[in-house]
């Protein structure tokens, strides 16, 4: 049967002697979950002579979405991925190596980010099956709107994620003719040019393995002799697409670290001496002169900073003595001169070299280890105790002269910087060791909120708290923040506490909330303490002899209990169109509850925001603000016919919890042609 509806995803796989994993490969694309009809796969088999040709074609007669492609051998992976791309009619394309697999879910759920969100690349979290080395750092939570600049995407510049094909189309790309480095400068040119990068984290997408034999080519083409030219087009790439300035600097800090000074480092020390002083080094010292800036080379290690001084010096000897003796030279000490630290490299103050020292300060990389142990309130004002334990690694115990800082997130504000105890303070052991910190590492302080801003409290707002951490004479100041979390991953935030009123006059009653962040680090937010709502909802849930209808049922205060005729339940859509349904108030041993009906079946399609709303109170001018329906997780979804159009089902089903923390219901007809699918694909399952 010809195909009538386009793919939404074209899945390449470029083979060249890939058995045995090729068949896990191929059936892994096979059977996603996003379904036969949405799915095409071309496979090309780029001139295999060990039967992964005769392989595919088995597997092409047993699945009519699957293509295969067989040609001579191109000596690449891109040759191959081109020729897909040229064959590809998806909405997306997804590139899987022959010998790896994906996650049962994985393309539904990266196509269902980027439809959601709108993105044009969605990284799905990558797994290592064997020891191959994957990237972590990008896939330690969600993101569902990003790009290179506010997240670490960059990173990973494979090209094993989900593009939309409209984007590579666009610009023209295709994979260069190279053995190795093909993919970085193709990714690189899609992700700087991208409408939004996406990445999933909570599924394993994508297993990444090493073959058996052993042919990787990351193995096989791993000399210089098959990196350079990948490498000078990702200079050429991030130059053609970054105007110069602080965003490109990011993004070639990474090329300078991994494209550059990494495979200096480890790789030009054993090549031919002619091939590395007149083939290599040449390349090496013009990216250095042309695409590192001072705004990059302040941001780079000590060891590449020294690397490309030599490389500008044009100083090869001295460049390849540095290279052959990294390893051991990693390892030598530090010096702590004037509050900085330097690294102790047989360069380092050698009038003959003449090197900067620059080139050897560390102060701002060496490590800070450092734990909130505590964090309670003390007595009955707004004094809040902390201590903890920190140190900077390499140098001695804490000084005086640590301090904690206070920063206004978001309100201009200066610092507000406080002393700390230091030494013989009472600490907790390590939660992963056992161990007590050394004394001479202990801190500890004593927050008076109410009287911490040159005696007056503390400012409205949200206030991120630091550490000044010093030790011989270096400071290096750092988020406070607390390591060890609960047997759940969390952790137990100090209760919010009312501040006194009489230091600040003019004011209301004032709650200080201390919360520790997602990554666990502390802050203290100041606000007005808020008014009891009127209304506290209970139930929310779906009245079971009455098809579309909801019921939202709570109590109310004695003052809003006073004029119930006032509320209404609101369902408001995203056009600003609103429906209310009366609420009905009822008393019982002291207290006044309220139930709505809510017939959701009424409402015409769209996205409807649930509110309560208590009106004002007869003869003033005062007036509730509407308190929300809360997201329950309980709620599922729910299906009707409705009669006066045709007979057709509706359904109603809850959305992800919005930011204002109310329920938000999706009202819409249920696609037949996609029920009746779904509903063969279970039988067939």
């Amino acid at each position: 049967m010809l195909r009538t509806i386009p793919p939404r995803v074209s899945v390449i796989i470029p083979a060249y002697n890939s058995m045995p994993e090729l068949t896990k490969c191929v059936t892994s694309a096979m059977e996603q979950t996003l379904g036969p009809e949405q799915i095409e796969i071309i496979a090309i088999d780029d001139g295999s002579t060990d039967g992964t040709g005769q392989e595919l074609d088995r597997l092409a007669r047993t699945c009519s979405r699957l293509r295969v492609i067989h040609q001579s051998n191109s000596g690449g992976a891109g040759g191959p991925r081109n020729t897909g791309l040229d064959l590809a009619t998806g909405d997306y394309v997804f590139f899987l190596d022959s010998d790896d697999y994906l996650g049962p879910d994985a393309l539904r759920r990266m196509v269902a980010t980027a439809d959601e969100n709108r993105t044009d690349v969605v990284l799905g979290k990558m797994v290592s099956v064997d020891g191959r080395a994957v990237p972590t750092a990008v896939f330690s939570h969600n993101q569902p709107r990003t790009d290179v600049f506010s997240s670490l995407a960059y990173r990973t510049l494979g090209c094993w994620k989900l593009f939309r094909r409209s984007l590579i189309e666009r610009l023209g790309l295709r994979f260069p003719p190279y053995r190795n480095c093909e993919d970085k400068p193709f990714t690189a040119a899609a992700y700087l040019n991208a409408d939004g990068i996406s990445v999933v984290a909570d599924y394993d997408c994508y297993y990444s393995r090493n073959r058996r034999n052993g042919n990787n080519l990351t193995r096989t083409a791993a000399g210089l002799v098959h990196r350079m030219d990948g490498t000078r087009l990702c200079f050429e790439t991030v130059a053609r697409y970054v105007e110069p300035g602080p965003r490109r600097d990011r993004i070639m800090r990474r090329h300078v670290e991994w494209e550059l000074c990494g495979p200096l480092r480890a790789l030009l020390p054993w090549e031919d001496d002619r091939e590395a002083r007149e083939r290599f080094y040449p390349q090496f010292r013009q990216w250095a002169l042309r695409h590192v800036t001072d705004g990059v080379f302040q941001q780079i290690a000590p060891p590449d900073r020294l690397i490309v001084h030599l490389l500008r010096a044009d100083r090869y000897e001295d460049l390849m003595t540095v290279a052959r003796h990294a390893e051991e030279d990693q390892t030598r000490g530090h010096l702590v001169d004037k509050g900085r630290v330097y690294w102790l490299h047989p360069f380092f103050r050698d009038p003959a070299k003449a090197v900067p020292d620059a080139c050897f300060d560390v102060t701002d990389r060496l490590p800070v280890h450092h734990d909130l142990t505590e964090a309670a309130w003390t007595g009955d004002g707004g004094r809040l105790r902390l201590s903890g334990h920190a140190r900077i690694d390499s140098l001695g115990p804490l000084e005086p002269g640590t301090r904690l800082i206070l920063r206004s997130r978001g309100v201009p504000h200066p610092d507000l910087r406080l002393p700390v105890v230091v030494g013989a303070v009472p600490h907790r052991p390590d939660a992963r060791t056992g161990e007590s910190p050394e004394p001479a590492a202990a801190f500890g302080a004593v927050l008076d909120l109410d009287a911490v801003d040159a005696g007056a409290p503390l400012g409205d707002g949200i206030w991120d708290l630091h550490l000044e951490v010093r030790c011989e004479g270096v400071g290096r100041t750092v988020r406070l923040r607390q390591t060890r979390t609960d047997d759940d991953g969390g952790r137990a935030d100090p209760p919010p506490r009312e501040l006194r009123t009489a230091s600040r006059s003019g004011r209301g009653p004032t709650t200080a909330r201390p919360f520790f962040t997602p990554h666990g680090n502390l802050s203290v937010e100041i606000r007005p303490t808020p008014a009891e709502p009127p209304c506290h909802v209970t139930q929310v849930a779906w009245d079971p002899s009455a098809p579309g209808t909801l019921v939202v049922g709570g109590r109310v205060t004695a003052d809003a209990a006073r004029h119930p005729e006032a509320m209404t339940l609101r369902a408001e859509d995203d056009t600003g169109l609103a429906r209310e349904t009366p609420v009905r108030c009822t008393s019982a041993d002291g207290h006044t509850g309220f139930t709505a009906r809510l017939p959701v079946r009424e409402l015409p399609p769209g996205r409807w925001t649930l509110t309560l709303r208590t009106g004002a109170t007869p003869g003033t001018d005062d007036s509730n603000g509407p308190v929300p329906v809360p997201h329950t997780t309980g709620l599922t979804g729910t299906r009707w016919f409705n009669a006066s159009r045709l007979g057709r089902p509706y359904y109603a089903k809850p959305l992800p919890r919005a930011a204002h923390g109310a329920l938000v219901l999706r009202v819409a007809p249920v696609r037949l042609t996609a029920a009746l699918r779904r509903r063969l694909r279970g039988l067939v399952n």
